[in-house]
């Protein structure tokens, strides 16, 4: 199952302490302070990779923290820092900050994203020796790493988002274009996750079946409207099996309106689906019907066709090329 939300709880590391240590080399009489300063504590990184999947990893440990820095040693020595801890967040995911209100968009992959530092080290007494204060015996404390509540929320970046009612043939679409394998079934909500694709170089995402009343958390609800936010084009199904074709494109077309408002100005192909399972009048009745509600031109596209999978396939090419 895929993970796409988790929760952290997240701390930087401790500074190390200073420390009061003396001189007991021969030839110095009197000593002298030589306690060194402790180390810093790590900081906290997100590090942004192409793995989708990468939140599973936090299912069952959702507490992290860096590494502590390391106390001061003796001979005025500095200890060591503490290690910064790397953690592996999906390439497309958006990080909220919950103590500092600050949002991250990951966006870049390879990127290292410094979300929380670690605490500077604490002073060795050697750092209050003065002219009146020959012997110090002071020293101060590593000072605590920063700490953060993180809600992370995967969005899916792709170039095609294909969307519909369940059993739209979203699923048999990608697998018809793609080595997907998504899985199809003739029943509501078969896709519970997203489905991934690559066609000519190009990221085809299944985005499991939307329902009327989506976007108030009815069905899938937002689990998977997010993942819509970040496609360039959508692939808009309406299966030829609906009596009301025009009625389910505008259920679909008014979830996604009430989530954002800039999904309605995104790229559309229109698609009339499934068409083997109507006869050639009421198919292209289906067609007008959808041609009035879209204000464009539908596809007709039958997966048992080999040809029309074909000629649909050649036009999407078309329609990305142009739009790079």
């Amino acid at each position: 199952m895929l993970i796409d939300s988790i929760t952290l709880t997240i701390r930087a590391g401790k500074g190390g302490d200073g420390v009061v240590r003396w001189r007991r080399e021969k030839g110095i009489p009197y000593g002298g302070p030589a306690g060194g300063d402790g180390g810093k504590g790590g900081n906290v990184y997100f590090k942004v990779v192409r793995d989708i999947a990468a939140l599973a990893q936090y299912k069952h440990k959702t507490d992290w923290e860096a590494e502590g820095g390391e106390a001061g040693q003796k001979r005025s020595m500095h200890g060591s820092n503490g290690e910064d801890l790397y953690l592996p967040i999906p390439l497309g995911a958006v990080i909220h900050n919950r103590e500092y209100d600050t949002t991250y968009e990951c966006l870049t992959e390879g990127e290292a994203i410094l979300v929380l530092r670690g605490g500077e080290g604490g002073l060795g007494n050697e750092k209050f020796k003065s002219s009146t204060n020959r012997t110090p015996e002071e020293f101060t404390k590593g000072a605590p790493g920063e700490f953060a509540t993180f809600d992370i929320e995967l969005r899916l970046i792709a170039d095609v988002g294909i969307i519909g009612l369940p059993n739209a043939g979203k699923s048999s679409l990608i697998n018809a274009l793609t080595n997907a394998s998504a899985k199809v079934g003739d029943y509501p909500f078969t896709t519970l996750e997203p489905n991934l694709g690559a066609y000519y170089g190009y990221v085809l995402a299944d985005i499991p079946g939307l329902i009327e009343g989506a976007s108030e958390g009815k069905g899938l609800g937002h689990k998977f409207l997010r993942h819509i936010t970040r496609t360039r084009i959508l692939l808009h199904l309406v299966s030829a099996e609906n009596e009301n074709v025009g009625q389910v494109y505008s259920t679909i077309r008014d979830e996604l309106g009430k989530y954002d408002k800039t999904l309605l100005d995104r790229k559309e192909v229109v698609i009339l689906s499934k068409i083997d399972t109507v006869d050639e009048a009421t198919c292209a009745q289906k067609l007008k019907e959808l041609a009035k509600v879209s204000k464009q031109d539908p596809i007709a596209l039958s997966l048992f066709d080999d040809l029309s999978v074909k000629s649909f396939g050649d036009t999407l090419i078309k329609i990305l090329r142009a739009t790079d």
